[in-house]
């Protein structure tokens, strides 16, 4: 169950972040918040990076970063070692992915999703439970691959 999450935008993400962070407030959750913290131009591998290195170290119990579409600051957690972070644009995906591959970090695309569906993904996110069994050994393999 996931009571603390870290949270991180780029400026492209900044409109949407504060809307996500008070829904998760709503839920009880307690955020960290990585920043980005104005509309000032900057670059989404900062915000990825930290937010997926505070889920890998287990300071937090998962992450929420949001770009423009998602993918970049993605690809971006996913370097770091232990992180299976998806990109999302409707709740049954991102209910799978917490399902089926154990994700811990959930990317949103600003530019894609407004905001209540971007609740309602993250909702689905945080309500879905890693169900084990056949996926425990995938997943093992997934965290095999260097």
């Amino acid at each position: 169950m996931i009571k603390k999450i870290a949270i991180g935008c780029d400026h492209v993400g900044y409109e949407l972040k504060p809307i996500i962070v008070e829904h998760l407030k709503t839920r009880g959750i307690e955020v960290v918040d990585y920043g980005t913290n104005d509309i000032e131009r900057t670059d989404y591998p900062v915000y990825g990076r930290s937010v997926a290195e505070a889920v890998a170290e287990k300071n937090v119990d998962g992450g929420i970063l949001i770009c423009g579409t998602g993918v970049g600051i993605s690809i971006v957690a996913n370097k770091i070692k232990g992180i299976r972070a998806v990109v999302c644009s409707e709740p049954y995906s991102a209910k799978l992915s917490k399902e089926h591959n154990d994700t811990n970090i959930l990317a949103l695309g600003a530019r894609v999703i407004g905001s209540e569906m971007a609740k309602m993904i993250v909702d689905a996110w945080l309500d879905a439970e890693f169900e084990g069994g056949r996926h425990k050994a995938r997943v093992s393999m997934i965290e095999s691959v260097n």
